[in-house]
């Protein structure tokens, strides 16, 4: 049996990825925050309590014992973000964060860290499918903190024999979806959506 560590265990994406691995037979300890409830997460998860992602996170509690972490963990795309500068925001949590987690994951003897980057990576635009050996080219400040994780994820890697792996997903969506794809929902279901679709 496998020893998962998933962060953003409590999100849409975490509790699905939770649940197969269960599932699966997987030992899987989950995290969340001190605001979160333990209920949040997907039933039979080891609960583990951490601080907001970034440079001084503390994570030994969370990694004992841990063959693999998935890191689902972000700060994620906001359509109307209100901060000053984004891109430092996303970087101390998506850059800095993911540098000191796998840092760590190391350090604790973890074989494999899966970085769950983003589609945004490769770009806003294409004419044709994109593929992995598609030049990175994110436009917007989650995308380049993505892609500056991954970045980083490779330095690492070659420092350390950490194992990195990484996906980038498209849009996720399915039962429970909220956020973006949740409003998308609403607007065609409403006035609106019957107008398009009339």
């Amino acid at each position: 049996m496998n020893r998962f560590l998933v962060t953003g265990a409590t999100g849409f994406v975490g509790h699905f990825v939770c649940n197969k691995l269960l599932a699966a037979g997987q030992y899987v300890r989950g995290t969340l925050l001190e605001s979160e409830s333990p209920s949040s997460l997907a039933e039979g998860v080891e609960p583990v309590v951490i601080e907001p992602l970034g440079s001084d996170t503390q994570w030994h509690h969370a990694l004992s014992d841990i063959h693999t972490v998935i890191h689902l963990g972000a700060r994620v795309h906001i359509m109307d973000d209100k901060s000053s500068d984004p891109l430092t925001e996303f970087r101390k949590v998506n850059v800095e964060g993911t540098a000191r987690l796998a840092r760590e994951a190391a350090k604790a003897g973890v074989k494999r860290f899966v970085f769950i980057s983003s589609i945004k990576v490769n770009g806003e635009e294409t004419s044709t499918p994109y593929t992995p050996e598609s030049p990175p080219n994110p436009t917007d400040p989650y995308g380049i903190s993505k892609y500056e994780a991954e970045q980083v994820l490779r330095k690492i890697e070659a420092e350390t024999g950490l194992e990195v792996v990484v996906v980038r997903p498209t849009l996720v969506y399915g039962p429970g979806v909220k956020a973006n794809f949740l409003n998308m929902m609403k607007c065609l279901k409403g006035n609106f959506g019957f107008w398009i679709l009339g």
